[in-house]
């Protein structure tokens, strides 16, 4: 039976990019960001595939970082800002999980704690403004911390709003609260961990003890072009050539007529839609592959479909696999033109598009996505 859509994952493409931010991080360990499903990409076989190189992973949930252990990976795992009750701080000491402390009422529920002790991140607010304590509660809550027996080791952590624009000075801002912090408590032995992707690619003096690596291990620099980096792209979604058929000059494609040939047209029907997690709002012209090169899509797009023209193409059969993003279709591309990050999309792949492991035997030797051929918008 064929499958009309599909999610190839290949998992020596992960194990590249991550042997690139290995890398760019030094002496630095690597903590490998793996919530939202491994964005897309699936929480356990990722975990699986990068344990041997990362020296631990970020989740956003408890049942994601349960999910891990029970599934036998023994790395470090960080959960993420959450609400701390006794609860779950027994349950993280059990399944020897860290976990963020970011306001003063996490303080207070870790000082409680009278279970086996904690691995602790403190996480201050350097202009974020989401999740983090305050300089005067950061400075108060290390000094509580560092000297209570519910903590077994305490880590210094901040993240960065703006690391995605290093043309600005938003970062190197950022960074002296934390600079400052640190001197103030005289801490410069406690290990420090501020670096996304972003900033790992682009600024060597935020890299501390621990680098938090996320989007990169997907396939997208979040700082290209400016700081080209060779990723790989790991997931390729892909889907299926439904029908082909002939319009006229004049006849409009899809719902609302939004789109109309202006010339004799082949359009291509591709079983994939909004509701795989394809973007609704993806542009004319966003570039679909085929076998024959990359076409346009035309139309919007529909639950369980989208339309290509691909008059300028050798006519694809029915039944053949059109790449919507992967090594040819970078997933950056296709989300510029839907408005929105490749986060989004990648985290977005419906739970019915099956995932597909690829294993490579030998070792990943992937190129840098490609920018897509500029089609013009009809």
């Amino acid at each position: 039976m064929q499958t009309t859509v599909r999610a190839e994952i290949h998992l020596g493409a992960l194990r590249h990019n991550l042997a690139l931010a290995r890398e760019l991080a030094g002496p630095a360990r690597v903590l490998a960001m793996i919530k939202a499903d491994a964005y897309g990409h699936g929480l356990v076989p990722v975990a699986r595939a990068l344990a041997p190189g990362a020296d631990g992973f970020g989740v956003a949930r408890f049942h994601e970082a349960l999910a891990l252990r029970e599934a036998g990976v023994t790395r470090r795992i960080l959960l993420l800002g959450s609400l701390l009750d006794r609860e779950l701080l027994q349950a993280c000491a059990r399944h020897d999980i860290d976990l963020v402390v970011h306001n003063p009422a996490c303080c207070r529920r870790v000082l409680e704690h009278d279970g086996p002790p904690l691995r602790i991140w403190l996480k201050l607010d350097v202009g974020m403004h989401r999740l983090g304590l305050t300089r005067a509660d950061f400075l108060a809550a290390h000094r509580q911390l560092s000297a209570s027996p519910a903590v077994a080791e305490l880590v210094h952590m901040a993240h960065f709003s703006r690391a995605d624009e290093p043309e600005l000075p938003v970062t190197r801002q950022q960074l002296q609260p934390m600079l400052d912090s640190r001197l103030q408590l005289a801490a410069a032995e406690t290990p420090l961990s501020l670096a996304n992707s972003a900033a790992l690619i682009t600024r060597a003096d935020c890299r501390g003890q621990w680098v938090r690596p996320g989007i990169m291990l997907y396939g997208d620099n979040p700082v290209a072009p400016s700081h080209p980096l060779a990723l790989a792209a790991p997931m390729r979604l892909r889907a299926r050539v439904l029908a082909l058929r002939q319009v006229a000059p004049g006849a409009a494609v899809g719902y609302g007529g939004d789109w109309v040939a202006r010339r004799p047209s082949r359009i291509a029907t591709i079983g994939i839609g909004y509701g795989d997690g394809y973007p609704r709002h993806a542009r004319a012209g966003t570039p679909v592959g085929l076998s024959g090169g990359l076409a346009p899509l035309v139309g919007r797009v529909s639950m369980d479909a989208i339309t290509v023209d691909v008059t300028d193409l050798p006519a694809p059969e029915i039944g053949e696999e059109a790449e919507l993003w992967g090594d040819r279709v970078p997933v950056a591309e296709v989300a510029r033109r839907a408005g929105t990050i490749s986060y989004t999309l990648l985290t977005g792949v419906a739970a019915r598009v099956p995932r597909h492991y690829v294993e490579e035997s030998a070792q990943w030797r992937g190129q840098p996505p490609r920018a897509s051929t500029a089609i013009p918008l009809r």
